[in-house]
C-alpha cells in the first residue's frame, strides 16, 4: 500500500467534499423534514465509523509493518541470514 498515494487520494475526496459543501452553501435554501434531517445525520454518523475504521485498519497495518522491520533489522544487526525469510514474505505478483 502506497501512503503517499492514499494521501493523494484522501486530498482529492477532501477537496471534492469542499467543493459540494461550497456548492450547497451558495443554493437557495429551504428547510428539511425532520425525518431527512435524522437519515442525513444518521449517513453522516455512519460515514465518520466508515472512515475511523479504515484509519485504523491503515494504523494496523503500518504497526505490523514496522514490527517485521524491527525484527529483520535486529536479525541483520546479529549477523542472522535473513534471505529466505524475506523471500518466503514476498508476495507471489512481485516474484
Amino acid at each position: 500500500m502506497n501512503i503517499e498515494n492514499n494521501r493523494g487520494g484522501a486530498r482529492e475526496v477532501q477537496e471534492k467534499i469542499v467543493n459540494l459543501m461550497k456548492s450547497i452553501a451558495q443554493a437557495p435554501r429551504k428547510p428539511l423534514p425532520g425525518e431527512e434531517v435524522q437519515r442525513l445525520k444518521t449517513a453522516a454518523s455512519r460515514l465518520d465509523q466508515l472512515l475511523k475504521a479504515s484509519a485504523a485498519a491503515n494504523q494496523e497495518t503500518l504497526r505490523t509493518a514496522a514490527g517485521r522491520l524491527d525484527q529483520l533489522l535486529h536479525d541483520i544487526r546479529n549477523g542472522n541470514d535473513i534471505i529466505a525469510r524475506i523471500k518466503r514474505q514476498r508476495p507471489p505478483h512481485s516474484r
